[in-house]
């Protein structure tokens, strides 16, 4: 059950939504009291949460494990030139602008990277889970972690100026799993980096995800769409694809079966390749923490060190290494994970 947002009890903000009749007064009470979370606040996340906190969402948790970078803001409308100066994680400098669109929510930002062994933790306690990610492997995850705690879940992806999204409800529907029953080989999938993205194609799909979560909250399930919905908006091609027979057989080795080896920590790994950044995410068991302060200390004579309460950054020969207190780095000038790990141990040492 939602637990009551006290601050949230000024339904006169609300007025022109509770007057659309499938929402009304107790809709829009039931969204004052839901609790999200959003996972990635890059160019998906930044709209759904836009969207959602004025639409007045009771409690919004935002987990991203990244920071702002000028190239970003060809597409995350949440943020500007500021928040790029201010090196700031982008879940902190997502907060402070919505705690200025409605300061009647609660917001909690979550920096770190998630993984088998924090999901949990992060989805127990709220009624709907969002998709902002960026890769198939967190997914995984987050499809492992909704069929578990039985908590909806709504995927969303784009490419170029083509995206999809779906609507995970554990028990009813088929899961992203259903869909994809196994990762794709490395290479197969193109990403932002190799096939580029357009900000209207974003809009479209966050949109719809939002939407889709407002029918979930306001006690609407009913209207949930039950299919894969695929745009192409250079093509204007539109396609709804129904997924009832995946589930028929009942053979998903995850809503079928109950097998949830990402959740386990079978599947997975602890390094990523960042769409479209020429970086690479290293990560490292979650128990794993540092001192910027000392950290800084020992690298102000190697290269150029800047750093704050959330991170520290090194640009040294062609890299640019962000540290976070977790111990988990993103290192910018390279895409091979092993190069990533030597210049890591190089500098970082831990």
């Amino acid at each position: 059950m939602p637990r009551p947002n006290p601050r949230n009890t000024d339904l006169d903000r609300y007025a022109r939504q509770i007057r659309y009749a499938p929402i009304g007064t107790e809709g829009q009470q039931r969204l004052c009291n839901a609790r999200v979370m959003i996972c990635g606040c890059g160019a998906l996340g930044s709209v759904i949460a836009n969207t959602l906190v004025r639409a007045g969402i009771g409690f919004l948790r935002i987990v991203d494990r990244d920071f702002l970078e000028l190239n970003n803001l060809q597409r995350q409308v949440l943020f500007d030139e500021r928040d790029v100066a201010t090196n700031v994680p982008k879940a902190v400098a997502a907060a402070e602008h919505l705690r200025h669109i409605n300061s009647r929510i609660e917001i909690e930002p979550v920096v770190t990277d998630v993984n088998h062994a924090n999901v949990t933790g992060l989805v127990h306690d709220v009624d709907v889970i969002l998709d902002g990610t960026d890769n198939l492997e967190t997914r995984y995850l987050l499809n492992d972690a909704s069929i578990h705690s039985g908590v909806p879940w709504i995927y969303g992806g784009c490419i170029g100026a083509s995206g999809q999204t779906m609507t995970i409800l554990p028990g009813q529907t088929p899961c992203f799993r259903c869909l994809h029953p196994d990762p794709p080989p490395p290479g197969a999938v193109e990403t932002c980096d190799s096939a580029g993205i357009i900000g209207p194609i974003i809009n479209v799909i966050a949109s719809i995800q939002a939407c889709e979560a407002l029918k979930i909250l306001s006690g609407q399930i009913d209207f949930v769409s039950p299919f894969l919905q695929v745009f192409d908006l250079w093509d204007n091609r539109v396609r709804q694809i129904k997924l009832d027979a995946l589930r028929q057989s009942n053979d998903c080795p995850t809503c079928g079966q109950g097998s949830f080896p990402w959740l386990d920590g079978q599947y997975g790994s602890q390094t990523a390749v960042l769409c479209g950044r020429n970086a690479v995410q290293l990560s490292f068991p979650s128990n794993t923490s540092l001192s910027l302060k000392s950290l800084e200390q020992h690298l102000r004579d190697i290269g150029t060190v800047t750093s704050n309460r959330y991170l520290l950054r090194l640009e040294v020969d062609s890299y640019r290494i962000t540290v976070f207190p977790d111990g988990r780095a993103i290192i910018n000038g390279t895409e091979d994970i092993a190069e990533a790990k030597t210049i890591y141990a190089r500098y970082v040492g831990v």
